[in-house]
């Protein structure tokens, strides 16, 4: 398993802020994530599961983007 990656690292990872990585987790748009137990509990990112979503969200052209 890869070293998990909190929310500052994995941001970079895709090309977007922090913030709007967080954003995306609320409104599920965003690569999968962990989540350790407990109200405050940490959000953590596996590598695999970054390039995962990188790979499902790629497209040929914005019309194939726009029917996804």
């Amino acid at each position: 398993m890869h070293d998990l990656l909190d929310t500052k690292a994995a941001a970079p990872r895709i090309g977007v802020s922090p913030g709007t990585l967080e954003n995306w987790r609320v409104a599920g748009r965003g690569p999968k994530f962990i989540k350790s137990p407990g109200r405050r509990g940490k959000v953590l990112y596996d590598p695999a599961d970054i390039e995962a979503w990188k790979e499902a969200n790629r497209f040929q052209s914005t019309s194939e983007a726009e029917a996804a």
